[in-house]
């Protein structure tokens, strides 16, 4: 009998020790803090023109990191691999918008899945998920909305995205910015109308640099910010041509900061090569939590990642928009392979068009022969298959040495270098000739504008499969002149002014809807 109730004393404290050693889990909490279509254009990396005081203090609190790089220049392929710590080809999430979404392979999990398991609770705080495989739905990747929902003593994990600078942007009434005060990378025409548009992206970061400051400062209002590591980053580039949807570094170079008391020293600078998929390592890491299959993404704290050389990024389909780029990057040097060389930069793209002011104005300037040679290059009708840059000597990315004999050995390693990445580790497909689709279209667009013809020809085509026509330029000069006439009050619009963003592209239904219920 003494033995029996000596047994359940033991059962009892053990019982009660657990339950114990759960409402006082001492792991870190992880906060992870995205931001839409942005380059490290922040006050903190040196920008002009611009004020963001909360991510320079957060950054002041941790570390900056000035070389760091997404995986793809897109949401949807770069947050699939964020939320898997994996590239996105490896997975079979590498084309924007995929209609035919998939499981993970080879017994992959979110990396949320695999923090609710390690006890972790998990929430999205912010409606985005944009994941092309599935699960996909934010209901089934987190368990709720937001932190407060945890148990007690429950350690979270939370990610949120500030939308704001994806376009179309707010000016900020409080702190406009002056187009005298800001300074153009020089593959964009010097332009007042460019400018203005360039330094409303700056103020709308302006407005989501203040959003992120009340973020933070409810952490320090709940007792939080000591035990919590946040991180901060850009899911890919900016959002203006040559940026978003392109392997220059305007489209994978990325801001990326972390904060962690007690364990990353206030600030820190480092220059290391690291990978938006790294912060996923680095998370389980903290949690002390297993990777159930080797991540692609080391964390932040390892050698390899100290020891790093290269970073390497894929660009697939934009929508219906058909190219295949893939990149690699050391800190000296970017090698990009093109493998549909036969299209242009610029082929049609119905979100490009419809956003991007500069896009009209520098269409107009090329068709009038007025950009410099390193501006219109981006409205040549075919690509190098490859292009080579020495970063150190010109750091935009913009006089093309691939065929320089000086650095024939340079490119021989990273074209050997990018092969054995393609080959080895995220099983590179290519493109497919139905990917391709060089017969399938009329040899010139019969209309005015691309955009007029796909929108006529959407039963005759199946543009899931085949993508667009590749027809270049994709509007004659009226038209885009039109359309700039169009973008120009919306642009150059007061900071205190409210002007609706025109239609340039011709509008769903859904679109006069969404326009017409702003209106009332």
């Amino acid at each position: 009998m003494m033995q029996n109730k000596f047994s359940k004393l033991i059962v009892i404290a053990c019982l009660f020790a657990f339950v114990t050693s759960k409402a006082q889990d001492k792991r870190p909490n992880i906060l992870w803090i995205t931001i839409e279509d942005w380059s490290p254009d922040l006050s903190c990396y040196g920008t002009k023109g611009i004020s963001t005081p909360n991510v320079d203090k957060l950054a002041s609190e941790g570390i900056l990191y000035k070389k760091a790089f997404t995986t793809s220049p897109v949401c949807s392929t770069s947050r699939s691999a964020m939320m898997t710590g994996f590239y996105q080809n490896y997975i079979g999430a590498n084309q924007h918008r995929e209609h035919n979404k998939q499981p993970l392979p080879y017994g992959i999990k979110p990396i949320p899945h695999i923090m609710k398991e390690a006890g972790y609770f998990t929430a999205l705080m912010s409606w985005k998920t944009d994941c092309n495989f599935i699960p996909n739905k934010r209901q089934e990747l987190f368990e709720g909305e937001d932190w407060k929902e945890r148990k007690p003593g429950q350690p979270f994990f939370a990610r949120i995205t500030f939308g704001g600078t994806h376009r179309s942007w707010n000016r900020d009434p409080q702190n406009p910015i002056a187009t005298s005060d800001i300074e153009l990378p020089p593959y964009y025409a010097n332009t007042e109308f460019n400018r203005r548009d360039w330094a409303n992206g700056l103020e709308q970061m302006q407005l989501v640099d203040r959003e992120i400051g009340a973020l933070l400062k409810r952490l320090e209002d709940e007792g939080l910010a000591e035990n919590t590591i946040v991180f901060f980053i850009g899911d890919h580039g900016r959002c203006h041509i040559r940026g978003k949807q392109f392997l220059y570094d305007g489209g994978i170079q990325i801001p990326m900061v972390m904060r962690w008391p007690g364990k990353v020293k206030p600030n820190t600078v480092s220059d290391n090569m690291v990978m938006s998929i790294d912060i996923c390592a680095t998370i389980l890491e903290a949690a002390g939590v297993k990777e159930p299959v080797a991540l692609h993404g080391k964390s932040l704290f390892s050698n390899a990642v100290k020891s790093r050389k290269y970073v390497f990024a894929a660009r697939d389909k934009m929508d219906e928009t058909h190219d295949a780029m893939r990149a690699i990057r050391s800190k000296d040097y970017k090698l990009i392979l093109n493998l549909m060389p036969e299209r242009p930069y610029l082929q049609y793209n119905n979100y490009k068009e419809g956003a991007y002011p500069m896009l009209a104005e520098m269409n107009i300037l090329n068709m009038k022969g007025k950009l410099t040679p390193a501006q219109a290059a981006l409205f040549a009708s075919t690509k190098p298959e490859i292009e080579l840059f020495d970063l150190q000597k010109d750091p935009f990315e913009i006089n093309n040495v691939a065929d320089n004999p000086k650095y024939a050995s340079v490119k021989k390693e990273l074209l050997a270098e990018l092969e054995n990445w393609r080959t080895n580790v995220i099983k590179d497909k290519g493109v497919t000739e139905e990917f391709r689709a060089t017969t399938v279209f009329p040899e010139e667009c019969p209309n005015t504008t691309v955009d007029e013809w796909v929108k006529n020809n959407g039963k005759n085509y199946d543009f899931n499969t085949i993508g667009w026509p590749k027809w270049f330029p994709t509007r004659n000069l009226e038209a885009w002149e039109v359309a700039r006439k169009k973008w120009e009050p919306y642009v150059m619009r007061k900071a205190d002014e409210k002007v609706l963003r025109p239609f340039i592209t011709i509008p769903s239904e859904k679109e006069l809807r969404k326009r017409a219920s702003k209106k009332h």
